[in-house]
This record gives structure tokens, C-alpha cells and sequence, in this order.
């Protein structure tokens, strides 16, 4: 049985009860929570080489700890090349304990990684409350070695919840030690 997350563990003790504080919910499954991770990687490049796409997706399996599936465009764009079915990128979908490991790297290990780091922005919710990071590069995760990289490769990291409102997204990623910005009008 793997071992639990301490993030997980916080999550289902003082930051559920905050949460249901903060927001007077009636019901305990109104509780927003962090439904699945999706992270990806656009390949635009794979198009005419397809070694790129199998160390993208050496260094996505190596980052999430998952094999990832590749995504095919579904139109043909003539300017780009690009016929149906082509491959275009790679993801990867993380539930559960994964997902919770993930999220704690991402927050006390890569994040910090960044140079020049202020924190992550606030505008990047979807207006459910749904959360989408951008990364420029891959390096900032330690398990991806600088000498054996073949490019830098930036990739995004889509956090899904089951919150109704953007706020409540907001509250339950800050409680969950999401670093975001401190605009003008918070200091």
C-alpha cells in the first residue's frame, strides 16, 4: 500500500473544516476537493521528428510517475502541415494518491525551483474553478537531469476541482500551499 500523502492528510483535516467554515456549506460533499490533475505537453515539433515526441514523453512519465498517452489532431491544417490523426502532444491524467503526490512536489519542490519566483497568477481560473498552471520548462521538477535533455519543453498543468465558483477554487489551492501572487490591492 503506498504511502499517503502528508498534503492529502492536511487536506482531510483542518482544510476541509476551514473550508466548510469559510463557506458555510450544509453538506460535507459540497466541499470542494482536488478532483484529478491533467498535465500535458504540445509537440508541434513532432510533427517532422518523431524522436521528440518519445523524450517528451520519456520526461512527462519520468515527472508524473505515469506513462502518457499521446493526442492526435482531430482537423487538418494546411499551413501547419498537419492531417488528421497526427500526433500532436502528450498527457497525462493523475487521480488519487499520484495525484497527491504530484500536487505536493509541484508546490514545495518545482514551484520554488523557479528563477525569479513571485508566485503563481491569480487570473488563470476558468470560471468554475478549475486551475490551469503554464511551466516554461521542464527542468524545474528534480527528477529531469539538464544533461540528458534533448530541448527544453514547456507543459501545462490543468488542476480540476469540484468547486462551483472560481473563489472557492481560489480558497481550497491557497489552503493546499498554492504560492499565488500578491497583487497591489492584497498587500
Amino acid at each position: 500500500m503506498p504511502i499517503q500523502s502528508a498534503l492529502k492528510e492536511r487536506y482531510e483535516g483542518p482544510i476541509r473544516d476551514e473550508l466548510r467554515k469559510t463557506f458555510s456549506y450544509a453538506n460535507a460533499l459540497e466541499i470542494p476537493r482536488v478532483e484529478k490533475i491533467v498535465v500535458n505537453i504540445g509537440m508541434g515539433e513532432a510533427i517532422g521528428n518523431n524522436k521528440a515526441m518519445d523524450a517528451a514523453a520519456g520526461d512527462l512519465a519520468t515527472i508524473t510517475g505515469q506513462k502518457p498517452i499521446v493526442t492526435k489532431s482531430r482537423k487538418a491544417i494546411s499551413n501547419f502541415r498537419l492531417r488528421v490523426g497526427m500526433p500532436i502532444g502528450l498527457k497525462v491524467t493523475l487521480r488519487g494518491e499520484r495525484m497527491w503526490h504530484f500536487l505536493e512536489k509541484l508546490v514545495t519542490v518545482a514551484l520554488p525551483r523557479i528563477r525569479d519566483f513571485q508566485g503563481i497568477p491569480e487570473r488563470s481560473f476558468d470560471g468554475r474553478g478549475n486551475y490551469t498552471l503554464g511551466l516554461k520548462e521542464q527542468l524545474v521538477f528534480p527528477e529531469i537531469d539538464y544533461d540528458k535533455i534533448d530541448r527544453l519543453r514547456g507543459l501545462e498543468v490543468t488542476i480540476v476541482t469540484t468547486a462551483k465558483t472560481d473563489e472557492e477554487g481560489r480558497a481550497l489551492l491557497r489552503s493546499l500551499g498554492m504560492p499565488f501572487r500578491q497583487t497591489a490591492e492584497a498587500r
